[in-house]
């Protein structure tokens, strides 16, 4: 049996009164500060960092995050939950949590559906007061099945058992901005060669009240408009994996099983001029 991802307001209130939680928001300490699920741990550092694929890269990053989730209270034994405001508003966020506590091997983890939004709209508390937890000793059991590095892509490019897929903001793919930081944040504009694409918002319905993952029915039926299937050899990037991570929860929580995340994506392929990339508009 797969380990739960999505917990609805509900489920949350109930898991954190039967079992051992810490609860990770990951919006700006400004925002934490006025309102929070009650116990709740502030680490926007999980959308912000940046890092590279390299070796000195992830080891930096393996570090910065155990850490983090030391100081968070965080143990083996304590179920994860990340959530940000909701799901469509900070580029994949809470996903990007979610997939970094697996990668890390933190197999008790998942994300408030809907975020702080849908936990508000259903009447659940917050509270402005900040707790401190107790630090732990967060140990690190690396899933690499879920991570692509920059060398692996590179490797991938001429595989064509090995579907890339773009989900970035139509302007980055078009190679009109470098990044949604900023048109020039980045050195290069443009997307790497032979990939898919497939906008992150698509895996979204945004006309709810509180914006949710469309169904299994509909996001296979939108990948296979792409030509991609839930058994296809998949690797997802973005700018710096919140996106991708989005995607990457969409797709596993549709049936698709061989999905790997490049953390690294445009923020780092864009640095190095070596590297090969596509500009203007596809198939001009």
């Amino acid at each position: 049996m797969s380990q739960k991802i999505l917990y609805t307001p509900q489920e949350l209130n109930e898991l954190i009164a039967r079992k051992p939680t810490v609860l990770i928001d990951i919006r700006d300490a400004e925002l934490f500060k006025k309102g929070h699920i009650p116990d709740a741990v502030n680490i926007p550092e999980i959308f912000y960092y940046l890092s590279e694929s390299t070796p000195e890269g992830l080891s930096n990053m393996h570090k910065k995050y155990k850490d983090l989730f030391s100081n968070a209270g965080l143990s083996a034994e304590k179920t994860a939950i990340v959530y940000e405001d909701s799901l469509n508003n900070r580029y994949g966020g809470s996903c990007r949590g979610y997939w970094l506590l697996s990668y890390l091997g933190h197999l008790k983890s998942g994300i408030l559906d809907g975020g702080l939004s849908a936990w508000i709209k259903a009447g659940f508390p917050v509270t402005e007061k900040i707790s401190t937890p107790k630090p732990t000793d967060f140990s690190l059991n690396l899933n690499n099945r879920i991570m692509a590095t920059k060398d692996d892509v590179l490797k991938l490019l001429h595989n064509p058992s090995v579907t890339l897929l773009d989900d970035r903001d139509e302007v980055e793919w078009l190679g009109k901005s470098s990044s949604p930081y900023g048109v020039d944040f980045a050195p290069r504009k443009g997307r790497i060669p032979g990939a898919k694409w497939i906008e992150w918002y698509e895996f979204m319905d945004q006309t709810l009240a509180v914006p949710a993952f469309k169904s299994k029915e509909e996001i296979q039926k939108l990948c296979a408009k792409q030509g991609i299937s839930p058994n296809d050899d998949i690797v997802i990037y973005c700018f710096k994996g919140s996106r991708a991570s989005n995607t990457y929860v969409a797709l596993k929580e549709s049936g698709f099983k061989n999905l790997r995340v490049y953390f690294g994506s445009w923020n780092e392929w864009s640095r190095h001029p070596e590297l090969p990339i596509e500009e203007g508009p596809p198939g001009k």
